[in-house]
């Protein structure tokens, strides 16, 4: 698990197939199934991470392999590139080491399990803040909620506003970004017609599955017994 609260920004230095690590290390993997990336630690202290341990790339959690002074690598499987974005070239990344139990909480809890990309509409400076605003896609717009959290290329963000698009087409919600947010993470590269990773709150999609499952059962015992008569 993690908080959403970005440690550091590293590098993607390398992309390799499978069939390059396979060269190199015993392996199973065929380049169909994923990636090795090479990551640097850039601003982040790697020094306390081991080989096995979760480090978050851009919101998504990868296992660390072969940790050293300049970096590590993590093997990418398949689905997780099909539902990140920026994870398969070279390039920026935010960067969070997991959370232990004595951390402090300063986000939100984030499972590093992206749900899906989002669309960067806007990109504005207002005072301040910067408002940023991102289309989320329909299958995760009933885990939206205004002051609600969502993650966004692994920051955690309170949704300020929120607009249920007409004909299923998804939601947007708006996000105040305060400077630190925007200079001490990769948000700061976005543009509009960016795509970012996004993972909705954990605890919203427990609360929805719960309430989904209590209506299924109301339905079903207001039905008529099989056989009676009407």
């Amino acid at each position: 698990m993690f908080t959403g609260i970005v440690q550091g920004i590293g590098q993607i230095e390398a992309v390799m197939p499978q069939s390059a690590v396979r060269a190199r290390e015993q392996t199973r993997w065929g380049d169909g199934q994923g990636l090795r990336l090479i990551v640097a630690w850039g601003s982040l202290d790697g020094r306390d991470v081991a080989e096995g341990d979760s480090v978050a790339l851009n919101g998504a959690c990868m296992t660390v392999v072969r940790p050293d002074e300049l970096g590590f690598g993590v093997d990418i499987s398949r689905e997780s590139l099909d539902k990140t974005v920026g994870l398969d070239q070279p390039g920026p990344v935010n960067l969070e080491k997991a959370m232990r139990l004595q951390d402090r909480l300063g986000g939100h809890l984030v499972s590093g399990h992206v749900d899906c990309t989002a669309e960067v509409l806007e990109i504005q400076s207002r005072g301040e803040s910067i408002l940023l605003r991102v289309r989320v896609p329909q299958a995760y717009s009933p885990y939206l909620t205004t002051k609600g959290s969502v993650a966004l290329n692994g920051v955690s963000l309170t949704v300020n506003s929120l607009e249920d698009l007409p004909q299923a087409r998804g939601s947007v919600i708006s996000l105040n970004l305060i400077p630190h947010t925007f200079t001490a993470t990769t948000l700061k590269d976005l543009r509009v017609g960016s795509r970012v990773n996004f993972e909705a709150d954990q605890l919203a999609k427990q609360v929805a599955r719960m309430v989904e499952a209590l209506a299924s059962r109301r339905a079903l015992s207001a039905q008529p017994a099989s056989g009676a008569s009407t």
